[in-house]
Formats: C-alpha cells, sequence, structure tokens
C-alpha cells in the first residue's frame, strides 16, 4: 500500500487517519495482528517516532491494543468498530455534502443527486457488474 502525505497537516495525523480508515474498510480487520512499528514506518518513509505516536493515539482510542512479546492487534470490540465506521461515514459525508453546496447545489439537488447514485448502483448490482 502507497503512502502519501500532504503538505501542511502533521504526519502523524495523516497516518493516524490512514489506520482508522484501514480498520474500519477491514484492510486490517478485527483482532487482526497489526505490522510492526517500524516495518510500518520504513514502508511509509517516516521516522518511527511519528509511527509510533499514530499508534499511540490509536491504543489511546481503543482501536489497537498490545500485547507483550506479542505485537499490536486490532480491537475485537465490535461496537468500538462500529462506531468508527459511523463517525467516518458522517465525516466523509460532511465533507461531500460542503463541497456540493460550494458548487451551488440545493439540498433538493443534493438530495437528487444522491438518490440517483443509488439507483445507478442498483442498476449496476442488478446486471451483475
Amino acid at each position: 500500500m502507497k503512502w502519501t502525505f500532504e503538505n501542511g497537516i502533521p504526519i502523524y495525523l495523516q497516518i493516524l487517519a490512514r489506520m482508522r480508515s484501514d480498520i474500519a474498510g477491514g484492510v486490517y480487520p478485527a483482532g487482526a495482528k497489526l505490522p510492526p512499528v517500524r516495518e510500518l514506518a520504513l514502508d511509509a518513509g517516516v521516522n518511527p517516532n511519528t509511527m509510533q505516536r499514530a499508534f499511540a493515539e490509536l491504543e489511546r482510542e481503543g482501536l489497537v491494543y498490545t500485547q507483550r512479546t506479542s505485537g499490536r492487534f486490532v480491537t475485537e470490540d465490535e461496537n468500538v468498530l462500529k462506531e468508527l465506521r459511523k463517525t467516518l461515514s458522517r465525516e466523509i459525508v460532511n465533507e461531500m455534502c460542503m463541497r456540493l453546496v460550494r458548487l451551488g447545489l440545493s439540498q433538493e439537488e443534493i438530495r437528487a443527486a444522491v438518490a440517483d447514485w443509488k439507483a445507478e448502483q442498483e442498476t449496476m448490482t442488478a446486471q451483475g457488474e
């Protein structure tokens, strides 16, 4: 998985956002062992201390836990994972709607655009795409 970072946003916050998304999206499923900090830091091209800072925050949030001598694991608490998905989905929907408002769309036009998207997805699913 390729890591890219934006200027102006602390790298550990970008790592934190990426790991939250990867956990919520199942890249790292419940109970999965996470790669070691040094391995991920090397892969991302960041200082291990930066990666460790992000992992410490994930642990504080209850998304991961450490087993001495075994490494870090994704929580198996489905309520925590469900809340993470809910929080991230709200953030994404809010960002999308704010961008559409900046384009000049009304709330009704946004609803129509979402309904159109949903209809297209249902059509694609029915066609087996």
